[in-house]
C-alpha cells in the first residue's frame, strides 16, 4: 500500500488565484472544483469558491489548496511552511525567486553552513515556503 503526505492549504476566497499562481511557477495540472460544482452551494460568490484544488507536478509532489467558507472559522496561514528541497538546484532557485516577488523574504536567499542555497519567504497570500537547493550552478 502507498501514502503520500501533501501540503494542503486554506485560503478565503483567494484560492483559485492562489493555486493558478503556483501552477504558473512549479508546473504541473492544476484541477479546481468550486463548492456548487462539489454539490455544496455556499450562497452568494461563495458558490465559486474553490472547494477543492490539486496541482499535480510531473516530479510527483501534489500541492492542494481550497478555500474555507465564512461560516466556519479562519485564522489564516502560520506555524508551518512548505517546503521545496532537491538536487535541482537552479529549478528550486528560480521557483523561490517567484515565490518571494509577490511577497517578502524572511530568510533571504544564501549558501547556508550545510552547503545547499537556502531561503525563507511568504507569497502574497501568506503562505510561507522554504526551499533548500542543493546543485546550484548559477545562484545569480
Amino acid at each position: 500500500m502507498a501514502y503520500t503526505l501533501n501540503p494542503y492549504l486554506n485560503f478565503r476566497g483567494t484560492a483559485r488565484e492562489a493555486m493558478e499562481f503556483y501552477a504558473s511557477v512549479l508546473g504541473g495540472k492544476l484541477s479546481l472544483m468550486t463548492f456548487t460544482e462539489g454539490g455544496m452551494p455556499m450562497g452568494g460568490e461563495e458558490d465559486g469558491w474553490v472547494m477543492h484544488g490539486q496541482l499535480d507536478l510531473p516530479n510527483g509532489m501534489v500541492l492542494m489548496g481550497s478555500d474555507t467558507p465564512s461560516s466556519m472559522p479562519f485564522a489564516g496561514v502560520d506555524g508551518f511552511a512548505v517546503a521545496l528541497t532537491g538536487d535541482d538546484g537552479d529549478t528550486l532557485l528560480d521557483w523561490y525567486r517567484q515565490l518571494a516577488a509577490t511577497g517578502h523574504e524572511d530568510v533571504p536567499l544564501a549558501k547556508a553552513p550545510w552547503g545547499a542555497w537556502f531561503g525563507q519567504c511568504k507569497d502574497r497570500w501568506g503562505t510561507p515556503w522554504m526551499v533548500n537547493a542543493d546543485g546550484v550552478t548559477d545562484p545569480a
